[in-house]
């Protein structure tokens, strides 16, 4: 698909509406119902999160990411069979293709979960790596990780009344604690990159992503007719999508939508610091019940063969790390793959 510019921006959702008064809540609430079925991207203000800790959570990044290499690998997500840690540009694949940025994946801080055959899910569980030579980062980004979690989980709640329901509809299938996944990425600029590729394009598997972006664009989302729409950074702001287990849950009146990222220009880089607020591993996303006034927009669940999409949680968060993380897979957990997955080649097959 060729990309095609286009002046379109996307929308603006003041969060802090949503605790308003009762008739501002309910033209906030239209505003959203209209912005999920169209795209499920927006901007989000009012979130709350103090500016002072964003600047701390983007200069600790710098940080990182500034680490000699070898300092970097000894925090190699090829050492954790959770896929916690460091990736090199180009070790992560989307539909089979080297993915150009850098990036360290921080999830929930757990204790290993015994193996259950019958929940190869639980593999997923276990504790992070942290950098030794950066002691104040695990408390920073633990405690970024909470505040965003925070936010991912009033947004979801604003969906919910908005697509009619308690505002509580999807607690059973995140408490008493929800997935988390963050990811502290820099994208190198196209000098360094052999594609323009910073990252595929994709769906997002949970409920909501919460996005912070520092100061160079690349993010684009494709709406339902192909068309490219840029998403820059904005001061202040995060991008907010919906992911596929909305999708599931709606029959598809909420999308997930694709996005991709595309490497910066040469000379410069890219940083981006992701967090995914998805269910526990061990629920089965449900079916709610519409309102008649919109239960007739629903578009069913995206088809494609190359990804399906499975009502169980967990076989979804595992089928995304198996196949993003080869090398990982391999490593660790060549008991799930298919003879040829265990024998291919590419990024992190030489261990």
């Amino acid at each position: 698909m060729t990309y095609q510019p286009t002046s379109v921006t996307l929308p603006f959702v003041d969060i802090s509406r949503f605790r308003g008064p009762a008739e501002e809540r309910g033209r906030f609430i239209d505003e959203i119902r209209r912005i999920l079925y169209d795209h499920g991207f927006f901007y989000l203000t009012g979130h709350g999160v103090p500016q002072a800790l964003i600047d701390d959570v983007l200069a600790q990044s710098r940080r990182f990411f500034a680490l000699p290499i070898e300092e970097k690998l000894k925090v190699e997500m090829a050492n954790s069979p959770h896929f916690r840690g460091y990736n090199r540009p180009g070790w992560e694949l989307t539909r089979g293709e080297k993915d150009w940025r850098e990036q360290i994946d921080i999830a929930t801080e757990a204790e290993r979960l015994p193996e259950d055959p019958d929940k190869p899910w639980n593999r997923l569980t276990g504790p992070n790596q942290w950098p030794e030579g950066l002691p104040d980062f695990k408390p920073l980004i633990l405690r970024y990780q909470a505040e965003v979690t925070r936010v991912g989980l009033e947004v979801l709640k604003a969906i919910s009344v908005a697509l009619g329901q308690d505002e509580e509809v999807f607690s059973d299938i995140y408490t008493p604690l929800p997935t988390q996944l963050l990811k502290l990425i820099r994208y190198p600029g196209r000098d360094v990159a052999e594609s323009s590729q910073g990252v595929g394009a994709h769906k997002d598997g949970g409920f909501v992503t919460v996005l912070l972006q520092d100061k160079v664009a690349g993010l684009r989302v494709r709406t339902e007719e192909g068309v490219w729409i840029e998403a820059p950074p904005v001061p202040g702001t995060f991008i907010i999508n919906t992911g596929e287990v909305l999708e599931l849950a709606t029959q598809g009146y909420v999308r997930a939508d694709v996005h991709d990222v595309v490497a910066p220009p040469a000379g410069s880089e890219r940083l981006s610091v992701a967090f995914f607020l998805g269910a526990h591993v061990d629920s089965v996303v449900p079916v709610i019940e519409l309102p008649e006034e919109i239960k007739d927009k629903r578009r069913g669940v995206t088809v494609d063969a190359l990804n399906p999409i499975f009502q169980q949680v967990g076989r979804n968060a595992l089928k995304s790390r198996l196949r993003s993380h080869p090398d990982v897979a391999r490593r660790h957990h060549a008991d799930l793959l298919t003879e040829a997955e265990r024998t291919a080649t590419g990024p992190g097959s030489a261990y």
